[in-house]
This record gives C-alpha cells, structure tokens and sequence, in this order.
C-alpha cells in the first residue's frame, strides 16, 4: 500500500511540473507563423520580443514574461494572461476581449486603442470597454 501510494504522489508530481511549463513546439510556432491559437506557453520568456498583429487567442500565458514586449495589434481574445509580467509591454489596439489578467505586472504598459470587452484586469475587477 505505501508503495502505491508512494507511486501516486510521485506521478502526480511530475504531471503537476509537467502541466505549468510551456509547450517548446508551441513558442516555436509562435516564432514561425507569429500565430499560436489555444497554444500553451505558460512561463514562456517572451521579453522584447515583437509580437505586433500576433493571434494567441485563448492562449495560455500564465506567468509568462512578456516585458517590453511589442502586441500592437495582437488578438489575444480569451487569453489567459494571470500572473504575466507585462512591464513596459506595448498593447497599443491590442484586442483582449475576454481575457484574463488578474494578477499581471502591468507597470508602463501603453494600451492605448486596446479592446478591454469583458477583460479581468490585475486587480480581478472586469473592465467592458469597446464592446
């Protein structure tokens, strides 16, 4: 019984590690195609890159650091973006229908023109701008 038990914690663990790290083959399509829909890249080191008119709708971002990174333009409708590190990114008419952002570092951000229809900002409130 402790052996089994002891198998169990042990493959829940690495499905837990497993599942919060981001999916290499996903970021290299994202690199590719500047298109990722419903890809996972929880915790990717996305800082400064240029993501302008990026489609990552539904995305996963969790975590993910996005500092200086430049989504004008980007579809990131439903994307789920709690805990991303967004320091000094430019969301200029980025749309974020949808999306979450509870508990993102948003220090500098520039969202002019950005679609907020729906969206949880950092502070979990629900902003319904440009709906």
């Amino acid at each position: 019984m402790k052996r089994t038990l002891t198998a169990l914690t042990l493959a829940a663990s690495m499905f837990a590690n497993g599942a919060s790290a981001f999916n290499p083959d996903d970021l290299q399509k994202l690199k590719d195609t500047n298109s990722c829909v419903q890809c996972n890249l929880q915790g990717a080191n996305l800082q400064g890159v240029n993501l302008q008119d990026a489609n990552l709708q539904d995305a996963d971002l969790r975590g993910a650091n996005l500092r200086g990174a430049f989504l004008r333009g980007a579809n990131l409708r439903g994307a789920r973006l709690s805990g991303a590190y967004l320091e000094d990114a430019y969301l200029e008419d980025a749309d974020l229908s949808g999306a979450n952002l509870k508990g993102a570092v948003m220090w500098y951000a520039t969202m002019n023109g950005a679609i907020l229809c729906n969206t949880t900002v950092p502070d979990q409130s629900v902003i319904y701008s440009g709906c």
